[in-house]
């Protein structure tokens, strides 16, 4: 075995290490991964503030404030918000299953030639009944469990107290820790890795940040917009199709299917469809001629596919935590594989060299195109 092929199974190795560390203590990760996700997004207001001849201690402490200010002051004005838009659910419930037996099923079973009696509205509702007070039960049996076991509520709160400390420290030593990090890499490699791992630092940059923007903004456009059209849970729908907007094509489904069947329970008009239309067509423009241009911008190159794949992937290999970290992952394995592939290109498994070299050779050299110069036109 040559070097070289040993010290890419060595490569191998560790990389097949982490994969498996970060799978073996994903249920405890998940603190340390929003911190470092937070601690990421602010590290470059703490960068500017230093260039304002400020201690990395001082700046992070000014950045790590404003974060905490911001965080609570959206929790406490979304927390009422979303309250009330819940109560105003609870409260349609009854139209909504009315709704359904009058309008949506007989329809169904019109345009879908149904036998009568084979799609009866009362044993669908009842059936959804049953699911939901399954699993109802279930979740009323865990949180019981969890409210009776105090060690499930001790690792609540310390999750819940160790995410802004652990986010301070990285913030205060993230570049500190970056410089341990260069110093650890092996010198032969050492410009590749550093090249990677820029185009990295762009790619999630452009994503994380530019993503989390282009989710806020999704979310308050479709909530005024479905507030404006008199539609009582348009805050709701319209938060949660931002918040789903992360992965392509479910927020815009998601919010349109569960607005489209709010509008036909609360007006059931062709008038509010229309305006329910126009609504999601402004947000898809502005996604997509705007936002996402001027916020995320075209670095990722991710397909939606690739986005849905990984997105999938990831919650089924770790749970909540593969699915936070499922885009940022696939942005860094797309900068890998685009590397690969012009690897690829230069070796000789691509084009034998060998033989380009006897062929350019054995070629007869090309006539000279005439110089349109060495006879101007009269």
């Amino acid at each position: 075995m040559t070097p070289e092929t040993s010290r890419r199974w060595q490569w191998l190795a560790i990389a097949v290490a982490v994969v498996l560390l970060v799978w073996l203590l994903s249920p405890v990760l998940m603190p340390f991964a929003l911190a470092a996700m937070l601690a990421y997004l602010c590290d470059p207001l703490a960068d500017r503030l230093e260039e304002w001849h400020l201690g990395r201690t001082l700046a992070a402490s000014i950045v790590f404030a404003v974060m905490l200010l911001v965080i609570v002051g959206v929790v406490l004005l979304l927390i009422p918000l979303i309250q009330r838009q819940v109560v105003h659910l609870i409260e349609s419930l009854p139209n909504y299953v009315a709704w359904i037996k009058t309008v949506a099923m007989p329809w169904i079973q019109v345009h879908l030639h149904l036998a009568p009696g084979s799609f009866e509205a009362d044993k669908v509702i009842a059936a959804l009944r049953s699911h939901l007070g399954s699993v109802s039960s279930i979740v009323a049996t865990t949180l019981a469990k969890v409210s009776k076991s105090g060690f499930g509520i001790a690792m609540w709160l310390t999750n819940l107290v160790l995410i802004p400390v652990v986010t301070f420290y990285l913030l205060r030593d993230w570049d500190v820790m970056v410089g341990k990090l260069d110093g650890l890499l092996p010198r032969r490699q050492r410009p590749t890795i550093v090249r990677l791992a820029r185009e990295s630092n762009q790619v999630l940059g452009a994503f994380v940040r530019g993503q989390l923007l282009v989710m806020v903004a999704l979310g308050v456009i479709y909530s005024i917009g479905l507030s404006l059209i008199g539609l009582k849970v348009g805050p709701l729908i319209g938060m949660v199709a931002g918040l789903l907007s992360f992965v392509p094509y479910l927020g815009f489904i998601t919010g349109l299917v569960a607005a489209l069947i709010a509008v036909m329970v609360q007006f059931g008009d062709w008038l509010h469809l229309g305006l329910l239309a126009v609504v999601f067509a402004v947000g898809q423009m502005m996604e997509g001629y705007v936002l996402t241009p001027k916020l995320v911008g075209d670095k990722i190159g991710l397909h939606p596919v690739a986005v849905i794949f990984a997105v999938l992937a990831g919650g089924h290999l770790f749970g909540f935590l593969g699915v936070l970290l499922a885009l940022p992952a696939a942005a860094v394995i797309m900068v890998l594989l685009r590397y690969g592939y012009e690897r690829y290109q230069k070796s000789d498994l691509y084009a034998d060299r060998a033989t380009l070299a006897v062929a350019d050779e054995t070629a007869p050299p090309e006539a000279d195109a005439p110089d349109p110069m060495d006879h101007p036109s009269e």
